[in-house]
């Protein structure tokens, strides 16, 4: 459990930046060279190279380098724990909610018995 949980803390940190989201949605269209990732960016190159690492580190992005050009891909891998928990949450409060509407409910039909005595 406690790799997991390092698995996504490191995700999260990952997605926690606008600048690595933008470089996760332009690789969603496919592949992209570092240069025509960092193109939109108004920041130099050394500091953008950070934000890949992060990115590459947490198992959301790939690279590989023929010659002098990195090219990177989204990893489809990388988002299975993220979405993995986010599922469980959902149920937990899905599973939660279901058991305060129905709490509700029965005081409802409770307060309806009392007020027809």
């Amino acid at each position: 459990m406690p790799n997991q949980s390092a698995a996504l803390d490191s995700t999260f940190h990952a997605l926690a930046d606008s600048t690595r989201r933008a470089v996760l949605a332009r690789l969603s269209r496919g592949t992209a060279s570092v240069k025509e990732l960092a193109e939109p960016f108004e920041m130099a190159l050394p500091s953008f190279l950070q934000h890949l690492n992060v990115l590459e580190e947490s198992g959301l992005i790939r690279s590989h380098k023929v010659g002098r050009v990195r090219t990177c891909a989204v990893n489809s891998h990388g988002l299975q724990a993220v979405e993995s928990w986010l599922t469980g949450q959902r149920k937990l409060w899905e599973q939660r909610l279901d058991q305060l509407e129905s709490y509700l409910l029965e005081l409802q039909e409770q307060h309806v018995d009392e007020t027809d005595r």
